[in-house]
């Protein structure tokens, strides 16, 4: 919204900037506000204020039985106060702008949605974790480059994007803690000569503080303020739609090991009647796709402007629809999660990804430096491979042969050992390190993320309070005065 006092008709460049969102309803919140506390410090007598409130109770009557002719852009508000106070109805305006007002409205359009977002992304993560907590034990090939590099557990793997979620809500979180900060009261960019309270505005407004600067809170924050929300969002939407890939390669196999639940997020081929086509994962990475595009977005409108200028400062400048929806496919693809245990084993046994054991057991066991052992098993690949044999399927005796050709040294790992650590249960479930498949650290991390969701729960309850806490004192002490 530009420096503009006017207002030139509907078909005004700011008609975009008249909803989204919540608007609307802000504006009403932020309407009666500002007549409580112009009424509390004595800018406006309280006789008069008390006719401005009840006017607005009429304006919100005639919104509400009248719905299509609702804006949020205050020089289609005014004129609705007026015919029902009488020119006394501008006094509202005392000490703002609509610069201020559309930065409000703005930053509680961004609230909202962030509410929203995080309460559909948390649930997400807790659908996450309870699928995890199933396959704790249920082993799956991992990839690097796009091939199969180490088997872990499909726990393990959730955990890992949990764990990614998670923080993406804490930096949606801390975003959060800059977003709700209070311009109300900056006018158009130096404040003004009326002696406004806007640390009352922002309590009866529920922001936890103000954006002080009166410059930066119509011209500069709003920019960085869409910026951390869109960016937050965008890392949630490349996160997903990693996750969509990666679940998408296995319908490539004939016998996946992973599919969505028939039904709605399975869709069969219109000729092609043996063909089940993973609809839900499509959508789910295309529209996180757009959704990443979408976010990108604002940071394009923001890009080389002047500060002031109309084009950063929509009402309603990341919308939530998308991400909402994105988030629920989510939810709805995590509820699909079909896995066939023996299938993802028998792929994992089908190819080499254990022969990094029989390096680390050689230094292991028999003091061979990892160098020679890695040495080793990569040419036991390359021999299994050009006969078409598993690794399980090599015979002891050819290892020992191709091991000892290559060292000239005997095979230290017998006939047991070999067998032991070229399986994919010995090699999972034998990890050390923190943070690894083996059970005790997947119930650790599972447990760990757990205790975190349902602070993230905690944290949501909190700050939904905290607005109704602060919309149930402004509605008190707007009642008083409209009386």
């Amino acid at each position: 919204m530009a420096d503009s006092n006017s207002h030139t008709g509907a078909m005004d460049i700011n008609e975009v900037f008249r909803g989204g969102g919540r608007s609307v309803e802000f504006l009403d919140q932020i309407n009666k506000a500002s007549i409580v506390v112009l009424a509390e410090t004595g800018i406006v007598p309280h006789a008069i204020a008390g006719a401005i409130a009840t006017g607005i109770v009429q304006v919100l009557t005639q919104e509400r039985e009248s719905p299509r002719q609702r804006s949020a852009d205050y020089l289609d508000y005014e004129p609705r106060l007026t015919a029902a106070v009488g020119a006394d109805a501008s006094r509202l305006h005392s000490g703002r702008s609509r610069q201020d007002i559309a930065s409000t409205i703005a930053r509680m359009n961004l609230r909202d949605g962030l509410l929203k977002e995080l309460g559909a992304l948390v649930a997400a993560r807790d659908k996450l974790l309870a699928v995890a907590s199933r396959h704790t034990e249920t082993i799956i090939p991992a990839y690097t480059h796009g091939v199969q590099a180490q088997p872990t557990t499909f726990a393990h793997y959730l955990l890992a994007l949990a764990a990614a979620l998670g923080r993406q809500i804490e930096r949606m979180q801390q975003v959060f803690g800059r977003v709700n900060q209070n311009p109300l009261g900056a006018a158009a960019l130096a404040t003004s000569s009326f002696p406004l309270d806007r640390q009352r505005l922002a309590a009866l407004l529920g922001f936890e503080g103000l954006v002080e600067n009166a410059y930066d809170a119509n011209h500069i924050a709003p920019v960085d303020s869409s910026c951390e929300v869109a960016g937050a969002l965008a890392i949630a939407a490349i996160q997903i739609g990693q996750f969509a890939q990666d679940i998408h390669a296995q319908y490539a196999d004939p016998l996946p090991w992973f599919m969505l639940a028939t039904g709605e997020l399975t869709g069969v081929s219109s000729i092609m009647p043996q063909k089940r086509n993973p609809a839900a994962l499509e959508q789910l990475r295309a529209q996180a796709s757009i959704m990443l595009g979408e976010m990108q977005t604002v940071y394009l409108i923001a890009h080389n402007n002047r500060t002031g200028m109309f084009d950063y400062r929509s009402y309603d400048p990341v919308p939530c629809a998308k991400p909402l929806q994105v988030f629920k496919l989510f939810q709805q693809v995590v509820d699909g999660i079909v896995v066939n245990k023996e299938r993802a084993l028998a792929e994992v046994e089908a190819d080499y990804s254990t022969t990094t054991e029989i390096a680390d057991a050689l230094m292991q066991r028999a003091n061979v430096p990892f160098r020679i052992g890695h040495h080793f098993a990569s040419k036991l690949t390359d021999y299994g491979r050009s006969r078409a044999l598993k690794l399980q399927d090599i015979p002891h005796a050819e290892a020992a042969r191709l091991y000892e050709a290559e060292t000239t040294q005997n095979f230290p790992l017998s006939a047991a050992d070999f067998a032991e650590v070229i399986s994919a249960q010995y090699m999972v479930y034998g990890r050390k390190g923190k943070g690894g498949p083996q059970l005790g650290e997947v119930n650790r991390m599972l447990s760990n993320e757990r205790e975190k969701v349902a602070a993230e729960f905690a944290w949501l309850k909190a700050r939904t309070d905290d607005l109704a806490r602060a919309e149930a004192a402004l509605e008190r002490a707007f009642a008083a005065l409209a009386r």
